[in-house]
């Protein structure tokens, strides 16, 4: 019962709640759809949270895409032993890379009395699950090995089976409960973005390739 609402219920409950005030928060408040970001305030202890956690964790996010959406070609990718092996080394690098940036970025929003004013209750949850599911990930990148190739006989086909409307859960009945939590957070992270400043990934500023240049004239001694 306990399985059926985590890796049933709860997914869709996060999926409907997330489109639903995703869309009612820009169709009310366009202007809160940005990371009401406070870089021109400190660059320099922005950019080594930053720029680790983007890149690492944009990464790591293809990788788990591709093997979602093109399992074959993923799974081709990975024959052979070298290859299985350095794609996996590659991936425990880019999970230590992006929990690096994330905790970076947590001890900055927590010493930085300017930044700590800006955060809501939402954004310290959303945090608080994102060191939890990427610190997940590196427990499972460990432990729990070739996850690229037992992904895709898995986690893929509960997603699948969650995004045909014919929810099975018997792909991963019986896994390990760090796998388990892993996908649960997942959902709690998508749970949590349409109330914080993470919305702003799914702005996509096309309009720049058309928008005259911004002159900035810097007024210092």
């Amino acid at each position: 019962m306990l399985d059926n609402f985590l890796f049933i219920g709860f997914p869709y409950i996060a999926l409907a709640l997330a489109v639903v005030v995703g869309v009612y928060r820009y169709v009310a408040d366009r202007f809160s759809y940005s990371s009401l970001s406070t870089q021109f305030l400190e660059n320099k202890q922005l950019f080594w949270g930053s720029v680790p956690w983007h890149y690492g964790i944009t990464l790591i996010l293809l990788a788990h895409l591709t093997a979602f959406f093109i399992p074959n070609i993923h799974l081709a990718v990975l024959g052979g032993y070298l290859r299985t092996v350095v794609l996996e080394v590659t991936g425990w690098a880019l999970s230590f890379y992006a929990l690096f940036g994330l905790l970076v970025l947590a001890v900055r929003r927590l010493s930085i009395s300017r930044v700590s004013v800006t955060s809501n209750l939402a954004d310290w949850l959303l945090l608080i699950s994102l060191i939890v599911q990427v610190g997940l990930g590196v427990y499972l990148a460990i432990f729990y090995r070739w996850g690229g190739l037992w992904f895709t006989k898995t986690a893929a086909g509960w997603l699948w089976s969650l995004l045909t409307l014919r929810p099975d859960i018997s792909y991963i009945q019986s896994m390990p409960w760090a796998v388990k939590l892993h996908f649960f957070f997942a959902f709690v992270v998508i749970l949590l973005f349409p109330f914080t400043r993470l919305v702003h990934v799914f702005t996509i500023p096309i309009t720049y390739i058309w928008r005259p240049y911004q002159v900035v004239i810097w007024s210092r001694k």
